[in-house]
């Protein structure tokens, strides 16, 4: 298994993933029962899998009723879903957390390099106020690599908020703020910034605190409430070890480790191509002690260069903690 973790994170085109993929389903088919099962509801053959576009994908409500596991070792955490009162939580059992770090503190460098001199600032109080949260281990861990002494949590202390990001845009200071979306708006109510150079981030979700909104009008609000060009957004949610970052007009982009697949709605088990929308599967080589091929519940359109736009979610879905903006 450490020979193929080290296969993940060093993948660097196309050929690498696909065979790295293949490896992964290999072992997934065989050692993950709830995944082997559904393998075998399906009639599917493992061996007569030989390229990405074949492999059969796990229906992520699995995480909610089943032990989505691939490997023998106890988890070292339980990660779980916000949920909704009433509905039942997804949980991931994570039995190498030196994955998901391996996995989040690349794709940030990625996207975001120089952590160790920018101010990062949260607003995710509805994350802080309860257990078992992937994205606060998240950013718990990249507040630590910031070095500058103005980094940390803002729980529904706004005043101090606006106050630091004043100071910090006076000082010239390379700031990022991610912030779940109804505490970012309940922010915007109040205090109004002009700050073009800030990063403001926003993880998705209203968490029933208010109706939720299509993209571009949320996005227009932040950005004249921030006074920046551009919102940027995370896609991530309890049941992947990884993310895909957009930097402004809801555009993803994936690390190399991740790709984003499409599939018919009408078809479930077919892939569609094209400029066409259908669901997101998604392949998150990270889960490689879980599960790395995931039919989530969001409704998407993909790109020629692999980026990805999220639309919507299907209408029997329930309301989830990730990017859960319908247009």
């Amino acid at each position: 298994m450490n020979d193929l973790n080290k296969q993940i994170f060093s993948i660097s085109n196309a050929q690498d993933l696909e065979k790295t993929c293949l490896a992964v389903f290999k072992h997934q088919a065989a050692n993950c029962k709830v995944y082997k099962a559904y393998i075998d509801n399906l009639r599917i053959d493992p061996s007569n899998i030989s390229s990405i576009a074949a492999l059969p994908y796990l229906p992520i409500s699995f995480f909610k009723t089943h032990e989505v596991l691939s490997s023998e070792d106890k988890p070292e955490m339980v990660f779980s879903s916000s949920g909704t009162t009433g509905t039942a939580q997804s949980q991931h059992l994570v039995t190498q957390l030196s994955l998901y770090e391996q996995s989040f503190n690349k794709t940030f460098a990625q996207f975001y390099p120089d952590l160790e001199n920018t101010c990062l600032l949260a607003l995710l109080p509805s994350y802080l106020e309860r257990e078992g949260s992937s994205l606060i281990y998240m950013v718990d861990a990249l507040l630590k690599q910031s070095k500058h002494p103005g980094s940390g949590y803002f729980l529904h202390n706004h005043a101090e908020l606006y106050t630091q990001l004043q100071r910090l845009q006076s000082a010239n200071q390379k700031t990022i703020l991610i912030g779940v979306t109804y505490a970012l708006l309940d922010f915007i109510e109040k205090y109004q910034l002009d700050f073009p150079e800030l990063i403001v981030m926003e993880t998705g979700g209203m968490k029933g605190k208010r109706k939720e909104m299509v993209r571009e009008e949320l996005h227009q609000l932040l950005q004249d409430g921030f006074g920046v060009k551009a919102i940027h957004s995370e896609y991530g949610m309890t049941e992947m070890l990884s993310q895909a970052y957009s930097g402004g007009n809801g555009i993803f982009n994936c690390p190399p480790w991740m790709k984003i697949c499409l599939r018919d709605t009408n078809d479930p088990l077919s892939l569609v191509s094209g400029n066409r929308t259908g669901g997101i599967n998604v392949i998150d080589l990270a889960n490689v002690n879980s599960c790395s091929f995931i039919a989530t519940q969001d409704l998407g359109r993909l790109f020629p260069d692999g980026s990805f736009e999220v639309l919507g979610r299907f209408d029997n879905a329930d309301i989830r903690g990730c990017n859960l903006l319908v247009n």
